[in-house]
């Protein structure tokens, strides 16, 4: 679709109520070699399922979604297969935002932007001002993403000025993942494919985010099973350093 936009049409203001789902989407290559096809394979079927779920957790009333689409430390794979990946990257942006537009969807990307082809650094503000209006749901994805890269970046930007709080670290923190909207901190963190480690993803916003790890490659990945996830973690017990029956009071 064409990425267009009337000047001067207003922005909505921020709501995004909700919980903040962050999701390492995890077993597409592996997936894709289980049944035979390409890696390249692997990503469009994780690109499908993204798109699902994308869907199903504003119907859920997912506040906030961020997604783990490439690592910094991905760059060391295949140059093939990271050049289909930045290919990907820019279709799906391209494909996605009228459907953002159409559910309400505001779309960031964050992490470093100076490694990207230039086609896709234009493509991601293109669709970043397209659907700066919507407040039903924030979507990040999060692309040549290092969590410890980025504390260092605030790190460093802040040892001269005065002590920090931590509300203003992670404002600091988001500005320099071209994040305008420094999101609540991580309620859930799912990640698919059996693996059960964070990969560097959402470090200081993960402090005390509740941690579910499923057997499901990315790609078999259903709305059902998200529904599944947000149950389970509607069940907890989440304490933030309180004693249980303080709680529970």
């Amino acid at each position: 679709m064409p990425i267009t936009r009337h000047p001067g049409s207003p922005v909505a203001p921020v709501t995004f109520d909700g919980l903040h789902l962050a999701v390492i989407m995890d077993g597409n290559g592996r997936w894709a070699t289980a049944h035979g096809l390409t890696r390249s394979a692997g990503h469009e079927a994780g690109l499908r399922t993204a798109r699902n779920i994308v869907e199903a957790a504003v119907r859920e009333g997912v506040g906030t979604l961020t997604l783990y689409a490439f690592s910094s430390d991905n760059w060391k794979r295949p140059p093939a297969e990271v050049t289909a990946l930045m290919r990907l990257f820019r279709r799906a942006l391209l494909g996605e935002a009228k459907r953002c537009l159409e559910n309400g969807v505001r779309l960031t990307i964050i992490g470093r932007r100076d490694r990207l082809p230039s086609s896709l650094r234009h493509t991601v503000e293109q669709v970043e001002a397209v659907t700066s209006s919507g407040s039903r749901m924030h979507l990040r994805v999060a692309v040549d993403y290092s969590a410890r890269d980025a504390i260092l970046r605030a790190a460093a930007a802040a040892q001269r000025g005065e002590l920090l709080g931590r509300d203003e670290f992670g404002a600091m923190l988001a500005s320099g993942d071209h994040d305008r909207l420094p999101a609540r901190d991580v309620d859930l963190l799912l990640r698919t494919g059996g693996e059960q480690r964070l990969s560097d993803f959402l470090l200081w916003e993960c402090a005390y985010a509740e941690l579910l790890f499923v057997s499901k490659m990315w790609p078999e990945f259903t709305a059902d099973d998200l529904a599944e996830a947000l149950a389970d973690f509607r069940g907890r017990n989440r304490r933030f350093g309180l004693a249980p029956e303080q709680v529970a009071s």
